[in-house]
């Protein structure tokens, strides 16, 4: 959550704001932008936007979202954050010997999928929700391997041969209100629970026709030994009445039996969404299991690399060496802009995968044999 989105999500323009707390329009995009002026200074107009915000009707926690320290980076966060996607040039495949990418490929295979204690707790909690029907969120940053998880998932129970169907409904354009997009509504869940269990069946047209057969259908497929998940990737951008509503669909029984799952997917937007603060979604928060999918540390960093490296026969040493490793640790992590407000690190794979494949380009570029720290930093 960001103040542009706030605005747009609650059709408030930017002159509006710029009039009522004294700026110009201009001044408010460029905050927006993340460029604050002089003057007022920076915690006055926070606390001026925050009162308009506030006589507009808007709940506490959205506002206190906006300010939040991560949403006002340092120039160390800055820098963290602007990671482009990083392509291995020609001359870097020569320079280090690499027909493809090991750092930034995407996992292909069971062997290839890296796994710590943390991201085995995420697989275990996961694949509960799965198998014994339970309500669960994922939620972690951009690029911390959630779809990989995802994945996985749906590939163990093909090879376990579970007889669990898995329900993914389509968020191509989904957004959590219709400005920016479609929303994702009940109806569109309820339509992909029918075609999954009955591909050749029409929806009924009727809302209260359409949730009677889906509630049937679940209950033939139950009683013939399967059991059903619903898996929404990119569930920060569902609507609070969506999220409510997955509670109703997480309560349909057959007797004492659920009859489905439910596993959200998404950045930590949807843990905020679902905070105990939101009254609006009090009743998803006890029922639904909030699990995090937290970043590497350093000695799950080298544990990373060495293991996207294995299948090229090739160590580590050969890449990068010790400072550069260390470098990209503190590359990848920011200290919080308050006193006594934790590092935020961004060691996650798409982060990693980004940074270290421009540090190839730039060695191979100046001839150095491997990343050093020099390297890392100015990549």
């Amino acid at each position: 959550m960001n103040l542009k989105t706030l605005l747009e999500n609650h059709r408030i323009s930017q002159r509006n704001l710029a009039d009522a707390i004294g700026i110009s329009a201009a001044s408010v995009n460029n905050i927006i932008k993340g460029e604050w002026p002089k003057s007022p200074n920076q915690s006055d107009l926070i606390a001026s936007i925050s009162q308009f915000l506030t006589r507009k009707g808007i709940a506490k926690i959205e506002i206190e979202a906006v300010f939040n320290a991560k949403n006002l980076p340092s120039t160390q966060e800055k820098e963290a954050m602007l990671l482009r996607k990083q392509t291995l040039s020609q001359k870097a495949r020569k320079h280090f010997q690499l027909f493809s990418n090991p750092f930034a490929q995407d996992v292909q295979s069971l062997d290839e999928l890296y796994t710590s204690t943390d991201i085995n707790y995420v697989r275990a909690a996961m694949y509960n929700a799965a198998k014994n029907g339970g309500f669960i969120a994922v939620c972690a940053e951009s690029g911390a391997g959630k779809s990989t998880l995802r994945r996985e998932l749906i590939e163990r129970i093909h090879r376990e041969r579970l007889a669990i169907i898995t329900i993914e409904p389509y968020i191509l354009a989904a957004e959590d209100n219709d400005i920016k997009g479609k929303t994702l509504k009940s109806a569109h869940i309820a339509e992909a629970i029918i075609h999954s269990l009955a591909p050749l069946e029409n929806p009924k047209r009727s809302p209260e026709a359409r949730f009677r057969q889906l509630h049937k259908l679940l209950k033939e497929s139950s009683r013939a030994g399967n059991q059903h998940v619903i898996i929404i990737e990119e569930a920060h951008s569902l609507p609070i009445p969506t999220l409510k509503h997955l509670k109703r669909f997480f309560e349909l029984e057959d007797g004492f039996k659920k009859l489905l799952s439910i596993i959200l997917i998404g950045q930590n937007e949807l843990a905020l969404k679902l905070s105990e603060q939101n009254q609006e979604v009090r009743e998803v928060v006890q029922r639904c299991e909030i699990v995090t999918l937290d970043p590497l540390t350093h000695t799950g960093l080298v544990d990373y690399l060495q293991h996207r490296i294995k299948n090229t026969g090739r160590k580590l040493a050969e890449f990068i060496d010790e400072t550069g490793i260390n470098a990209l640790s503190m590359r990848l992590s920011a200290s919080g802009t308050r006193k006594h407000e934790p590092t935020r690190s961004l060691l996650y794979p798409l982060a990693i995968g980004n940074l270290i494949t421009g540090a190839l380009n730039l060695a191979a570029d100046l001839g150095v044999p491997v990343i050093n720290a020099d390297i890392i930093r100015e990549a």
